[in-house]
């Protein structure tokens, strides 16, 4: 699809070649019928003098053939090329073409008979004759012989001919011209309107969907006259943005106070689940016997404790992260992490098989150290938990390009389908093996886009069935 400036443009080149070719062809066929016309009149003129001719001594002669003089082709007043012939009982008696020294020259016999078949109306027609074209005329003169008068088109043909000619090389010469003063001049009138779609384009740059947006992109008020089309769409765009602003504005505020809440919450939960944890654990080690229903409840209240608690902090690093806080910016060996993460992967689930393709040299990022730790903890965690016995885990961790690669298969029985968008989402669970039952707390592999977000890097996930692969990409120490 061309843009509008070039529709523009094409669509005035085509209108003026239009209105061209219709003036060119209208010209040539007026000047055609113009100098027709003429012409027919110059015949009569010539057909009269002929006829003018046979009434003198030659009305009753009937030569046989043409004299020195011309015979009654050489009547004064005959132009050059100027064709005659007399017709007596169906045969030219006299005939011929002036030329320039007055002299007619003979007829072919095609020639003379095409003559012969013309219809004697007094009407002018064209006419063919050897291989010049004719205006011609034939008329029964006083004695019942019949004259025959005619005068070359090739004249008038070669006016018309470079009439056409002329009109094509002006009009292709206006064409080029309205061609480039046209798109100027549209460049010119249109410069508004792209100073609206420049204004469109860097507000659709911007990252709307998270964050403080500071949405101060407007069109200028020299482009918001609303007397024009131009000035109505930016006047429109402008409301538009200025609605979109205060919308982000009044998102942000929300996101804020949600954010306080979850923060503070989240701060003010962990003292009394502290203690109700160590509450549980004082009550367990009592002196006194406890009874052993009452001690399975103690425990039950110590393992949803420790759940809560895992979430509480959870929720205190995503607040983090979501504020904007920056972490720590220090060498970090992301190998030592990997292989750390591993031991702890097989000591809790050493009913999975662990494998991993790591380099010899360590691989070196910058960021915080904790925070990548709990990247690779929460990609294991993952696949330790949704993954049944015997599933095997290959951890592979790649410098490739100025990047690191570290990836996490599994040959388990994947992510379903319709999961797979939202897996980084906050609190995405399936509907049976990511469930509350299993301990997830929808938050793991979040937290793992935002750490790594928060590093400039990137986290994405592949799976079918048998295969399923996170592959995390930070950008290596230099």
């Amino acid at each position: 699809m061309h843009s509008l400036r070039a529709r523009l443009v094409a669509a005035l080149l085509a209108l003026f070649a239009l209105v061209g070719v219709v003036v060119g062809v209208v010209t040539a066929i007026e000047l055609h019928a113009f100098l027709l016309h003429r012409l027919d009149v110059q015949l009569a003129s010539s057909r009269d003098r002929f006829a003018g001719a046979l009434a003198g001594p030659l009305a009753g002669s009937r030569p046989a053939s043409n004299d020195r003089r011309g015979g009654f082709l050489g009547t004064p007043g005959q132009s050059v090329d100027t064709l005659g012939a007399r017709i007596v009982d169906g045969r030219v008696t006299q005939g011929g073409v002036l030329d320039r020294s007055g002299t007619p020259e003979q007829l072919s016999s095609s020639e003379a008979a095409a003559l012969v078949a013309l219809p004697v109306d007094g009407r002018p027609r064209s006419l063919r004759v050897g291989s010049e074209d004719y205006r011609v005329v034939a008329v029964r003169a006083g004695d019942g012989d019949v004259l025959v008068t005619g005068l070359p088109l090739a004249g008038l043909d070669e006016t018309v001919t470079r009439l056409i000619t002329v009109e094509v090389i002006v009009i292709g010469f206006a064409l080029v011209f309205t061609g480039i003063v046209g798109a100027a001049i549209v460049r010119l009138t249109l410069r508004p309107l792209t100073r609206v779609a420049w204004t469109a384009g860097r507000v659709a740059e911007l990252p709307l969907d998270r964050g403080e947006v500071a949405l101060a992109e407007r069109v200028p008020e020299a482009d918001t006259d609303p007397r024009t089309e131009v000035g109505q769409v930016g006047l429109a765009l402008n409301r538009l943005l200025g609605h979109v602003g205060a919308a982000l504005e009044a998102r942000q505020a929300s996101e804020t106070r949600l954010r306080r809440f979850v923060a503070d919450a989240s701060h003010e939960l962990r003292t009394p689940l502290a203690a109700i944890r160590g509450y549980a654990e004082l009550t367990r080690r009592s002196a006194e016997p406890v009874p052993p229903e009452i001690a399975r409840m103690l425990a039950r209240v110590e393992s949803q404790t420790e759940r809560m608690t895992t979430l509480v902090e959870d929720l205190m690093l995503l607040a983090r992260l979501d504020a904007g806080r920056p972490l720590g910016r220090e060498p970090v060996d992301l190998s030592r992490l990997v292989i750390d993460a591993m031991s702890d992967a097989h000591a809790v689930s050493p009913d999975h098989h662990w494998q991993l393709i790591a380099p010899d040299e360590e691989v070196t990022v910058t960021g915080d150290a904790a925070g990548l730790a709990q990247v690779v903890a929460n990609l294991l965690a993952n696949t330790r938990t949704h993954t049944p016995a015997g599933t095997t885990v290959a951890v592979t961790l790649t410098p490739v390009d100025g990047q690191v690669n570290l990836s996490v298969v599994d040959d388990g029985p994947g992510v379903p389908p319709d999961l797979l968008p939202h897996v980084f989402e906050r609190f995405a669970r399936g509907d049976s093996s990511r469930s509350r039952a299993n301990g997830s707390t929808g938050l793991g592999l979040s937290i793992v886009d935002a750490v790594v977000a928060a590093h400039r890097g990137s986290v994405d996930v592949t799976s079918v069935p048998g295969r399923t692969a996170f592959t995390v990409r930070l950008p290596i120490r230099s």
